[in-house]
C-alpha cells in the first residue's frame, strides 16, 4: 500500500512569451541548457530528447564541486501542452527516491503559464530544496525567454 504524505511542489509561473516559444525551451535541448539548474549551475552533458517512454540524462556543474546527474524516463510527451518525466538522482542522496515532474504549458493570450508538479518528496527537506532549484531554474527560464 502507498502512503501518501502530501510533499508535492506545486508551483506556476507566468511566462512573457507565446506557448510555442516557452514550449521549445522545456522541450528541445538546446534550448534547455541555457537556463536548467539554479544560478550558477551549467549543463556540461546533456541528452534529452522527449519521446514517451524514452530516457533522459543531464549532468549538472555547481559553480564549485563535482558534477552530478539527473536521470529519467519520459511519462508523456504531448506538444505543446505536457512534459512529464520521472525524476531520481546519480547517485541519490540517502533522502531522495524516485519522482515524477508534470509541467503544464497553458496558453494565457501573448503570454504563458507553466504549471509544475512535481513530487512526491521523502522530506520537507528535499521538497525545500527541489522549491529553491525550480524557482531559481524559471528565473533563467524567464531571462532567456524575454
Amino acid at each position: 500500500m502507498n502512503q501518501s504524505n502530501g510533499r508535492w511542489l506545486r508551483m506556476a509561473r507566468l511566462f512573457p512569451s507565446p506557448r510555442a516559444a516557452v514550449w521549445t525551451a522545456i522541450a528541445d535541448a538546446r534550448e534547455l541548457r541555457r537556463w536548467w539548474g539554479p544560478k550558477g549551475f551549467s549543463v556540461p552533458e546533456l541528452e534529452f530528447s522527449p519521446q514517451q517512454g524514452g530516457g533522459f540524462r543531464i549532468a549538472m556543474q555547481p559553480p564549485e564541486g563535482e558534477t552530478f546527474h539527473l536521470e529519467g524516463e519520459f511519462r508523456e510527451v504531448d506538444p505543446p501542452s505536457i512534459l512529464s518525466f520521472t525524476f531520481r538522482w546519480d547517485p541519490p542522496d540517502p533522502d531522495d527516491r524516485e519522482t515524477v515532474v508534470t509541467l503544464a504549458v497553458r496558453d494565457r493570450g501573448e503570454r504563458t503559464e507553466v504549471e509544475l508538479t512535481h513530487g512526491e518528496f521523502a522530506t520537507d527537506e528535499r521538497l525545500a530544496l527541489h522549491e529553491d532549484g525550480w524557482t531559481e531554474s524559471f528565473e533563467r527560464l524567464e531571462a532567456l525567454l524575454v
